[in-house]
């Protein structure tokens, strides 16, 4: 097998379903492990993939590990192979730390998004040289391929990368919820505030990809006239600073979760 699930959640049935649809993997050539093969099973069937046990890891090439970062330590000996190439998509979990537990250097270091389930994820990537050598990284490279963008970053940024870009789509969502609620406020129609909220936000996106946010933000402020004021409302309410210490929180936080011994 070419590939190996240890875990499925959201986000690993989201790079499954990508890598299926975009024929990057074959289902024969993919497998799930779950806590029991019965876990398994119930994991595999939407996808038409391998339920398996620990023991197939000796017919598989590579894992992807998507279990929680404190499920690591116990699990890694249990998965340890001398021949398998590995990925991890655990927040905060160096390449150090998984390839002294895992006694095994062809490890890959990955941070996608939940936008992964519709193609929009932007996912980091590093890896150590021997998965460089071995072709992990650049299989990587083509399984991340499939749900989104791929950027291979240096690990110091990994923390970084995890706060603003994979904790992104939350923030954004409590800017569309708090911009909801505030029209409705002003006597807009629940259903239409979320939609108008929604809409601005993804439209907003496409303009960013073309104009940095000084330049559009200022095309849309004319002066004297309604967004300058609530621009300048935003600013009194120190925005920017509730960004810069969310961000550095969540780093914070990627830091201590990689502080797996």
């Amino acid at each position: 097998m070419k590939l190996v699930f240890l875990g499925l959640g959201k986000m690993g049935r989201s790079i499954l379903k990508g890598a299926l649809e975009r024929g990057v993997l074959r289902p024969e050539e993919v497998g799930v492990v779950g806590r029991s093969l019965e876990r398994a099973r119930e994991l595999a069937q939407p996808f038409g993939v391998r339920p398996l046990v620990l023991e197939d890891l000796a017919r598989a090439e590579r894992v992807l590990i998507a279990v929680q970062p404190r499920d690591f330590p116990h699990l890694a000996p249990e998965v340890a192979r001398p021949h398998l190439g590995y990925i991890s998509i655990m927040a905060g979990v160096s390449t150090a730390v998984l390839a002294r537990r895992l006694d095994n250097r062809r490890v890959v270091r990955a941070m996608p998004n939940v936008a992964a389930a519709i193609g929009e994820s932007s996912t980091a990537l590093t890896a150590l040289p021997e998965a460089k050598e071995a072709g992990d990284l650049a299989f990587a490279q083509s399984l991340f391929a499939t749900v989104g963008d791929v950027y291979e970053i240096p690990e110091h940024l990994f923390d970084p990368f995890t706060a603003m870009s994979a904790s992104a789509p939350a923030y954004l969502a409590l800017v569309a919820e708090a911009l909801a609620d505030a029209g409705v406020k002003m006597g807009m129609p629940r259903a239409l505030a979320l939609r108008l909220a929604a809409e601005a936000l993804a439209a907003t996106g496409e303009l960013l990809k073309t104009k940095h946010p000084a330049q559009l933000k200022d095309e849309v402020a004319s002066p004297g006239g309604t967004t300058i004021h609530g621009l300048h409302a935003l600013e009194a309410r120190a925005l920017r600073a509730a960004f810069y210490e969310a961000v550095e929180a969540a780093t914070r936080r990627g830091r201590e979760l990689g502080e797996v011994e």
